[in-house]
């Protein structure tokens, strides 16, 4: 399926209620729901730690297109903020996308567009990061982590353009 430049958050809601209930990843009696946040980041407190909330931030591969001259680019390392807890039942997960701007305008971040692959990959592994540190199970991501998408190739990634970049929060390396 092809890579649009709309961020659509309805795929995500679609893909991880598919992931949920039809291919049974968190096979707990608990209640799940994804929620997006566009103000998150990737601090969490001593009192939010207590209360059970886990961040992990996931790279992925989206397209943008800016909304002043049109241009479209692919980009390997979008953040992706997802934010997580499980209490009395009920799961919660928070996900904020971080934009790019672009390179031509600089006139403010756009947020990306992600192919149905990069949602469904994304999601797997943070319900492996749910099943580890809600559920105790081992941290199966090497399975997870080897359906690698194919290479993207772009221009090396600009951290005054990236909104994760400029906050701090850079997805170099996966966690």
């Amino acid at each position: 399926m092809g890579r649009s430049t709309e961020w659509i958050p309805a795929l995500w809601l679609d893909v991880f209620n598919d992931l949920l209930y039809e291919d049974n990843q968190l096979d707990y009696e608990d209640q799940w729901t994804l929620n997006f946040s566009y103000s998150q980041t990737d601090t969490v407190t001593k009192d939010e730690r207590k209360r059970g909330w886990k961040v992990y931030a996931h790279c992925a591969r989206g397209k943008f297109q800016c909304a002043s001259c049109r241009k479209t680019w692919p980009s390997a390392r979008v953040v992706v903020l997802f934010r997580y807890r499980l209490q009395r039942g009920r799961g919660t997960v928070i996900m904020r996308p971080f934009g790019q701007a672009c390179r031509r305008c600089q006139d403010g971040f756009e947020l990306g567009g992600f192919s149905e692959n990069e949602v469904e990959h994304a999601l797997l592994r943070v319900f492996a990061k749910i099943r580890k540190n809600c559920y105790g199970e081992d941290d199966d991501d090497d399975d997870v982590s080897s359906t690698e998408s194919t290479v993207v190739r772009t221009r090396p990634h600009e951290d005054t353009l990236c909104e994760a970049c400029c906050m701090g929060i850079c997805c170099q390396e996966d966690s």
